[in-house]
């Protein structure tokens, strides 16, 4: 595992942030009209609408075909609002053959789950763990394992892939929704050049980032990941991916887009304001135009990964998983 300064601090500030969290995934307004109008048409030309649909999907598919208990582990599940939701489409689709593990670092976390879980009659699906995935190994051979938005939270990349692929049955999947962007979430100088060029059109008013309460005038570059392991090394995730698994469907997007969609600065817009409709649209064509040509790298991921390739594995060309990763 990687040395890391301090790292029982950045583990607990870890468990600090995430104490009281109660919506990890709340997004602004400008968010969901940026993903709804360009992400989503992305995602359904493989059969899904959003992420917890692609989770539901896959698992879906795995149920039907398998005639035992399908047994799931999610890594890093938070709240576990979508294992829970994602247990509650499945038995609303007649699907009981399955058993979805939490795993998390947070206990608080974990006791908001169970509860939630029990609320709707599902502890019998879904089960809760306490754990450092940093250091966790697998106790089951799992038919699939889930990541969603927790591999850029991990230090020991190496180890958790070597687990996964450890306890992953032979034909088995490795899902994911993940942030492949560089280390702490800051841009690569190519992106940040472009940032700063949209930055100049924003209204003052536009330039207060709301998670640090300060005014930035222009676009700082600011690493996420000083004090816990927000995107501790995301940019090491889709290059230990390529290495290690085959690649059944690969969905990446984003990049310039996200400071201005994001939680520091996507609140300052008005989903319902043309003008600010408008600058979304044409952030969005530059990013578009710049991965298309490999001048910039995606910085979001979905992914279904195998121990065996697939026959054809699923990307949007020329998008693949080795495309969208960044040379040195």
């Amino acid at each position: 595992m990687p040395v890391i300064p301090e790292y029982e601090a950045r583990l607990a500030n870890e468990e600090a942030v995430f104490q009281n969290c109660f919506k990890v995934h709340d997004l602004p307004a400008i968010f969901h009209y940026w993903s709804n109008r360009y992400v989503r048409p992305k995602l359904e030309a493989f059969g899904f609408s959003d992420p917890y649909d692609f989770f539901r999907v896959q698992v879906e598919e795995k149920c039907r075909l398998s005639p035992d208990r399908v047994q799931i582990v999610s890594l890093g599940s938070g709240n576990c609002d979508m294992e829970v939701n994602l247990a509650s489409k499945l038995r609303d689709r007649s699907i009981s053959n399955f058993e979805i593990e939490c795993l998390d670092l947070n206990q608080a976390m974990l006791d908001r789950g169970y509860e939630d879980a029990k609320q709707r009659d599902l502890t019998s699906h879904v089960t809760f763990s306490k754990s450092d995935f940093n250091e966790w190994h697998p106790r089951d051979c799992y038919d699939i394992v889930i990541a969603h938005q927790s591999l850029h939270h991990v230090l020991n990349l190496e180890g958790l892939f070597t687990s996964i692929a450890g306890g992953l049955r032979d034909d088995g999947i490795f899902i994911t929704s993940d942030m492949i962007g560089r280390n702490g979430h800051l841009r690569w100088p190519e992106a940040l050049e472009i940032v700063h060029e949209f930055w100049q059109e924003l209204p003052e008013s536009y330039r207060f980032n709301q998670q640090l309460k300060r005014h930035e005038e222009l676009y700082e570059n600011w690493d996420c990941s000083t004090q816990g392991f927000e995107g501790i090394r995301a940019q090491d995730i889709l290059p230990l991916l390529v290495d290690r698994f085959h690649f059944h469907l690969f969905i990446a997007f984003g990049n310039v887009i996200d400071p201005f969609v994001d939680r520091g600065f996507g609140h300052n817009f008005n989903a319902e304001r043309e003008w600010d409709r408008n600058f979304i649209d044409r952030v969005h064509a530059r990013d578009e135009a710049e991965m298309l040509a490999g001048n910039i790298k995606p910085t979001h991921m979905l992914a279904v990964m195998g121990k065996h390739p697939a026959a054809a594995p699923k990307f949007h060309p020329p998008l693949s998983p080795a495309f969208c990763i960044r040379q040195p």
